[in-house]
């Protein structure tokens, strides 16, 4: 065999007709399908009508150190391997990066065959801005880790999307009302694209008073990131600048209240305006 290639195949979160019609085609076509969980991937198979062909491995987080160097051999002499996890898109806070690394050191070539992610599907319904975000994995399990993590977030002003255990949910909520305050906005999807499928939102406080009687299914928090807090000074200055090209001072203070996330209204930033002026 010659011209080996690894595929990177995102698999449906929940209902199985998600599936790419070229991850159909590829998991009957790979020579290796290298999945988190051997049995759920032949059950996935079943449903979408795709038969098997190729040696089925399992490739998960406690494995997949040992089996690089194998399946890097295979992809060299020829061999096609599709890397699928259990839901979503691979190395997505799953496995795959180990393998990804290692063929890329060895110049294998490899492709993605693209598909569901609970990270972009959570930001897409949370309502919250998408135009910048980051992404945080798993929320640390450790209430002292988290904390940490949660105050180190306090300033981030990208919307913040993050995956929690179900049995830690409300305890992670809980702490971030604390660190960061009950009111900032935040999304809990629930189950997303399954038949239980729950979004809720609202404050911090609010979402963790509706977690503490339980929650269950998979979970994605999508956090509002910090609104910046402006300087009056500067914005004293600029509306300045704006009223020696003509505007009026309220014009001026309108303008560059609705210009800067943060910004007082611009009732109080004429007070500042006049108070400057002596």
């Amino acid at each position: 065999m010659s011209g080996g290639r690894l595929l990177l195949g995102a698999t449906p979160l929940g209902r199985p007709d998600d599936a790419s019609a070229r991850l159909v085609a590829a998991l009957g076509t790979a020579d290796i399908v290298a999945a988190e969980d051997t049995r759920r991937i032949r059950s996935l198979a079943q449903s979408l009508g795709a038969r098997i062909t190729g040696r089925v491995v399992s490739l998960y987080d406690q494995n997949e150190d040992k089996r690089v160097p194998a399946l890097v051999e295979e992809l060299r002499a020829g061999a096609t391997v599709l890397v699928v996890t259990d839901a979503g898109m691979p190395l997505i806070s799953d496995p795959g990066y180990r393998l990804v690394a290692a063929c890329v050191a060895a110049g294998v070539p490899l492709t993605c065959l693209p598909g569901p992610s609970a990270v972009t599907t959570a930001l897409a319904v949370s309502g919250l801005p998408s135009d910048r975000f980051c992404f945080e994995g798993f929320a640390p399990r450790r209430e002292s880790a988290r904390r940490s993590w949660l105050a180190a977030l306090a300033d981030e002003q990208r919307t913040c999307v993050f995956f929690e255990s179900p049995r830690r949910l409300a305890a992670c909520l809980t702490d971030a009302a604390e660190v960061l305050g009950r009111d900032r906005p935040a999304v809990v999807c629930r189950e997303l694209t399954k038949t239980h499928e729950e979004i809720r939102r609202g404050g911090l406080g609010e979402l963790a008073d509706w977690a503490a009687d339980g929650v269950l299914g998979e979970i994605t928090v999508v956090l509002a990131g910090a609104t910046p807090e402006a300087d009056v000074d500067e914005l004293v200055v600029e509306v300045e600048a704006l009223v020696e090209t003509g505007l009026r001072v309220k014009d001026a203070c309108k303008h560059v209240a609705e210009r800067h996330p943060g910004a007082p209204p611009a009732r109080e930033i004429y007070d500042a305006v006049l108070r400057a002026r002596g």
